[in-house]
């Protein structure tokens, strides 16, 4: 029998709370790695694995589980999304070792379908005219639970150990878990295909190489034999994937939707802001936490330093819910390019004013309400202009191309920072953060043009004329 559909509000609510835990859990690491290298006697490149290994698991998971969503029953595959991300976050707080960490963290990382399916989940649940507000409460969430897990994260690191930060992110992820089961309705739509299985170890293979690359480029050099051969098997086997995909009769993702207008450029327009916005995010807690006597910076402490982005998780609270505001007044490319304008003003702003803690504020509070106009308008975009059948894995192509997007900008910072030095030494000149906010501030700029020229049409209404003259 099926199960009875409760207020949309809150199967709302529910995913809302879920996606706070993701978001906590993903940026609780941000302030601990330091610990975990001091605590495990590990070295800086093995401690920046547990985070690593966090983003390439979901990179890796997050499409394949949105497909899977769309095709076996999006609640049903949330369900085992959000349980592996528990066993996880428990195992976490449990280590032994830098090896068990890193190893839990990758279990963790398959929580990253958490919001592709909970978008598809929205679109099935909720009045069409509700549709778009509620999946800009849902991405506001992904950047106001990011910036309090930092703020979060400070003051457990600085008081209390270090397993606090999984065992106290557990404890939402298991509510989640048992109100989804009890409260939220799996959705009747289902995709009437077959798991494509040569595709998803053909794309586990291509992530897998890419952000490896990605990540340990710095490290290991980026003309390294290790590094190269990387890329270019990443290459390979997105070529073999798009081969595969274009000749099966069931492929995992279809290539004619992620070609489709709207959704190649909402997703050109993606990358480049993952890129403009982690750079950013990375740097501001660095920047605030360097000694004065270096001629820059303010001495922070690892508490004071995540309340420097308290402005932006509080901005990005408002910002989600506006955007929808905006988008069904106005077209959701209107958030999105004006939101990724505020970006740019906002890395402008740190490039050219940081020497008051209130400029870095202020500039803080500008990030925020970019990046929470501008996320919410991406998904809103996706949901627009895909069937309902492939919500899934079209919103799971979409984070994951802003997670690429984020690691690049991520390891462009820190080639930055060890670039350019105060003379003999490792520590950044000043000129290392003002280039890199620079180079966001432009690179913001750039989407927020190609975000002007999104247009809305259904994937549906474009297939179907030529469906029709080929029967």
């Amino acid at each position: 029998m099926e199960q009875p559909r409760r207020h949309h509000n809150v199967t709302l609510g529910i995913l809302t709370l879920a996606g706070t835990a993701f978001a906590l859990q993903q940026t609780m690491i941000f302030p601990a790695l330091t610990t975990f290298q001091r605590e495990f006697d590990a070295s800086i490149a093995w401690s920046t694995w547990v985070l690593t290994g966090f983003f390439v698991s979901a990179a890796v998971t997050t499409p394949i589980l949105g497909r899977l969503g769309d095709q076996f029953g999006k609640k049903r595959v949330l369900l085992v999304s959000l349980s592996l991300f528990l066993v996880g976050s428990i195992g976490a707080a449990t280590a032994w070792d830098i090896w068990s960490l890193m190893g839990f963290r990758v279990v963790s990382g398959a929580g990253g379908a958490l919001f592709p399916l909970g978008f598809a989940i929205l679109r099935d649940e909720l009045p069409p005219e509700r549709v778009k507000l509620g999946i800009g409460l849902l991405s506001s969430v992904f950047g106001v639970g990011g910036g309090f897990g930092i703020v979060l994260s400070g003051v457990i690191v600085d008081n209390a150990s270090w397993r606090w930060l999984f065992v106290l992110g557990s404890v939402p992820v298991a509510a989640a878990i048992l109100l989804i089961y009890r409260y939220v309705p799996e959705s009747s739509l289902r995709a009437p295909s077959r798991v494509d299985v040569p595709g998803a170890l053909l794309l586990s293979g291509a992530l897998l190489s890419l952000m490896v690359a990605l990540t340990e480029g710095e490290h290991m050099g980026w003309g390294s034999p290790i590094v190269v051969g990387l890329l270019l098997g990443s290459v390979a086997f997105f070529l073999l994937w798009g081969i595969v995909e274009t000749r099966s009769p069931s492929p995992m993702v279809d290539l004619r939707m992620l070609s489709h207008p709207p959704i190649l450029l909402t997703n050109v327009t993606t990358i480049i802001s993952g890129f403009a916005l982690f750079s950013c995010f990375v740097l501001l807690p660095t920047y605030v936490q360097t000694s004065t006597e270096h001629g820059y910076g303010f001495g922070a402490s690892g508490t004071v330093a995540g309340l420097y982005l308290l402005p932006s998780s509080v901005a990005m609270l408002f910002a989600g819910t506006a955007a929808g505001l905006l988008a069904r007044r106005f077209g959701s490319k209107w958030p999105l390019a004006g939101g990724m304008s505020i970006v740019s003003l906002a890395a402008f702003l740190l490039a050219t004013s940081h020497d008051a803690p209130w400029h870095v504020l202020v500039a803080s509070g500008a990030l925020g309400l970019g990046v929470g106009l501008a996320f919410a308008a991406m998904a809103t975009l996706i949901a627009e202009n895909v069937d309902v059948y492939e919500m899934g894995v079209a919103s799971g192509m979409n984070t994951l191309i802003r997670l690429i997007g984020s690691v690049t900008g991520g390891q462009v910072a820190a080639l930055l920072l060890t670039a350019q030095t105060i003379g003999d030494s490792s520590i950044p000149a000043e000129s290392a953060f003002t280039t890199t906010f620079a180079l966001s501030a432009g690179a913001a700029l750039i989407a927020a043009l190609i975000a002007l020229s999104i247009g809305t049409q259904p994937l549906r209404s474009r297939l179907e004329p030529a469906q029709a003259r080929s029967r």
